[in-house]
């Protein structure tokens, strides 16, 4: 099927093709009876307007673009529900895109929405990024970029992160208050920022309560269910247990409860389990897991107002860190049994 073009409509109605032009972007010097009836003649004849050249005349394109490392974990999914919230109700396009954890993917995808003309970028970083100089010079260009989540302290724009450290200290203090005295931390990788901050709420928790810390305390994992399945089995193999366990994310929890289930144990009562992000899982899981709530709709929420105040302001603006709030979701995987 051929695509009409407004040169196709000047011809159907012999006038010139600033005429149609000026009908369709309502311009003053012509009449409301011209108009209508190119309108109707452009509609008849199945024309639309090509949205990239309409977005080179406005300049913007009504679209932003979304860079998240995954869609395996529901988190990242949840929070571009809040994004699209925000953005649908005004009018944009949300173009969402993964970089499976690679630097390079996030780097293509990233230029590739800049090829399409996205008026703004909310990103959270894969685990492979440690080179942030790409994003440090769109935002010198006065490119709109919001990141979260997964952030770089090297980036000078808008940041919407979640209080991992006290929150992880909370769920760590849990823990000893039940009365569990060794107690070991699946982290995350060491590279991300907000797995350096759940660490350290944990091994902060330890000191206060002047439990003793060791190289056992902490256990680098991973965010995967399959990640919390493996180093489990490895305490399991090597006959040593701890009596509760915090875990950077559900997923590596349940894992670890998987594996401990596996091979007989049960759960509070041989080792006590504490997750982080509060997937759906928690609740469903047998015994119901205890877990950290983000508020994963207003990270998303918070994010997209943030790009918009830079899209409207031009690029200007001050720089700001917004921190969200949580709470503890305690269930069965971690009260102590009397």
């Amino acid at each position: 099927m051929k695509h009409v073009t407004i040169k196709d409509v000047a011809k159907r109605l012999n006038c010139s093709v600033s005429t149609i032009s000026r009908a369709f972007n309502d311009k003053y010097d012509i009449r409301k009876e011209t108009r209508e009836m190119i309108l109707a003649t452009a509609k008849e004849m199945g024309y639309s307007p090509n949205p990239i050249a309409k977005s080179l005349l406005k300049q913007c394109s009504n679209q932003i673009g979304v860079v998240v490392p995954e869609f395996i974990n529901p988190f990242f999914p949840e929070v571009i529900i809040g994004i699209q919230e925000v953005f649908l109700k005004k009018g944009y396009q949300v173009l969402i895109m993964q970089s499976n954890e690679s630097h390079i993917t996030e780097l293509e995808n990233v230029k590739t929405l800049e090829n399409n003309m996205v008026d703004g970028m909310i990103l959270s970083l894969s685990l492979e990024t440690k080179n942030v100089d790409y994003y440090k010079g769109l935002i010198s260009q006065g490119f709109p970029l919001v990141v979260f989540n997964r952030i770089s302290n090297e980036l000078e724009t808008h940041k919407v992160i979640f209080d991992d450290y006290k929150w992880a200290f909370f769920a760590t203090e849990h823990l000893i208050y039940q009365g569990y005295k060794k107690l070991v931390h699946f982290s995350g990788p060491s590279v991300l920022v907000l797995s350096q901050k759940r660490k350290n709420g944990f091994l902060d928790a330890l000191r206060k309560h002047k439990i003793p810390i060791d190289e056992s305390s902490i256990i680098e994992t991973g965010f995967l269910v399959s990640d919390g399945e493996r180093e489990m089995e490895k305490l399991i193999n090597n006959n040593n247990l701890p009596d509760a366990i915090f875990a950077v994310n559900d997923p590596s929890a349940i894992g670890a409860m998987l594996s401990l289930k596996k091979h007989g144990y049960k759960i509070p009562q041989d080792v006590a389990l504490v997750g982080f992000s509060e997937t759906k899982l928690a609740e469903l899981i047998d015994p119901p897991l205890t877990s950290v709530t983000q508020p994963t709709h207003e990270i998303g929420r918070t994010a997209a107002h943030l790009l918009l105040e830079q899209i409207e302001s031009k690029g200007i603006f001050v720089p700001q860190t917004v921190i969200l709030n949580g709470r503890l979701n305690v269930r069965e995987s971690s009260m102590k049994m009397n």
